[in-house]
């Protein structure tokens, strides 16, 4: 079977793209709300180090920041050298982060913990659709436009509703559908259609990992910002927006304030102030949330990098985020106190962040976001306070 790199140059000519004239309906309101996935499991104790904790020295070892290498933020937390911009956002009020979270997912699969995070359910391929295609329809269908930026329309904005999806003319991609149609075609054969599904689906996870995959790595991630923003920012234009960013798998070489790590901090950090940038006057009415599948090891393993975690950290930009704090119930580094002996313990739910801001600041029924949009979620309350009134 021909490589998808071989299949993709076939198609190249047929795949490029502009900068299109959507026509989406008008949307109530002028809330904006952009979703980014960070995928690979971002190491959120490196990103916001709790330096004021007193077993974090010697819990992180090398990959340990020190506090005049770190960007203070309330004395306890701190962020990482590479997230200057996002460090001034937090002294303008317009950067919040929330430590110690996680979804429902609890067994380290990059596969299973992407699907869970983004099916909104409580567990891995539960669900065809995602959270937040639900969430559009909740907000009146076709009336509240989307917007998937990049080569393919992630599972988290798929669903019965329809939505846009753009991707630059540089990244020779033809249409998901293709494979998609080729999968169908292979679907009943015992042979070939389970071998074809999971040879798709290992490259396309492999690449967004480590970034290799185009479009996703810290390169393309600001160029998707400036042309998500400048979309979000027409009157007429989408309301809600997702990006994805590879490159968080830091098993090896993680590095401190240089180093793999350092430098897709910084391609994100650049990529989060070029959105603000490109949304212009539609700044103080947007909220951003960059979020992970899990996060990673409390300590270093042996070759200088962090393994699959649990808990890990989410963060929200925006000028409509109540910002400049970190909100965290913090568990502890102690032994005693990490998840199964390894990882940061999870104590906030993600979907309770979700379901802050989708209420708060979407104006989402609460009876939508317990039933459809994260279904069987009674117990993950909304968590108040996230964005301004």
């Amino acid at each position: 079977m021909p490589s998808r790199r071989t299949v993709l140059k076939s198609f190249a000519a047929a795949a490029a793209l502009s900068l299109p004239r959507l026509s989406l309906a008008q949307v109530p309101g002028a809330h904006r709300f952009v979703l980014v996935v960070l995928r690979g499991g971002l190491d959120g104790l490196a990103a916001v180090p709790p330096v004021g904790d007193p077993q974090y020295g010697a819990r992180r070892g090398a990959l340990a920041l020190s506090a005049n290498e770190a960007l203070p933020l309330d004395g306890f937390f701190a962020l990482h050298p590479s997230l200057e911009k996002l460090h001034a956002a937090y002294a303008r009020g317009e950067m919040l982060a929330i430590h110690a979270t996680a979804s429902p997912y609890r067994n380290r699969s990059h596969f299973d913990g992407q699907d869970l995070l983004e099916n909104g359910t409580t567990r891995p391929h539960a669900a065809t659709d995602g959270w937040l295609n639900r969430t559009v329809a909740a907000l009146g269908g076709s009336g509240a436009a989307a917007l998937a930026v990049g080569q393919t329309v992630p599972l988290v904005l798929r669903g019965d509703i329809a939505v846009a999806n753009w991707a630059p003319s540089v990244l020779p991609t033809p249409d998901e559908a293709f494979f998609e149609r080729l999968g169908d075609l292979y679907s009943n054969d015992p042979v070939f259609g389970p071998a074809f599904a999971e040879a798709m689906r290992t490259q396309d996870m492999g690449g967004a990992m480590d970034g290799r995959r185009p479009g996703r790595g810290a390169a393309a991630f600001g160029t998707m910002a400036t042309v998500a923003g400048r979309m979000l920012s027409e009157p007429s234009g989408p309301r809600l927006a997702v990006m994805e960013m590879g490159g968080w798998d830091t098993h090896a070489n993680q590095g401190t304030v240089r180093g793999r790590l350092a430098n897709n901090l910084a391609g994100l950090d650049a990529g989060l102030d070029k959105l603000r940038l490109a949304l212009g006057s539609a700044w103080p009415e947007t909220v951003v949330v960059a979020v992970t599948e899990f996060g990673r090891t409390a300590a270093a393993n042996g070759t200088g990098g962090t393994d699959h975690g649990t808990a890990g950290v989410a963060l929200m930009v925006g000028g409509g985020v109540r910002g400049g704090r970190v909100v965290a119930d913090w568990p502890g580094l102690a032994s005693g106190d990490l998840h199964e002996g390894r990882d940061l313990r999870p104590t906030l739910d993600l979907r309770s962040v979700f379901k802050g801001i989708l209420a708060d600041h979407l104006s989402v029924g609460n009876a939508a976001l317990d039933r459809s949009v994260f279904p069987d979620s009674g117990g993950a309350r909304p968590m108040p306070g996230l964005v301004l009134p």
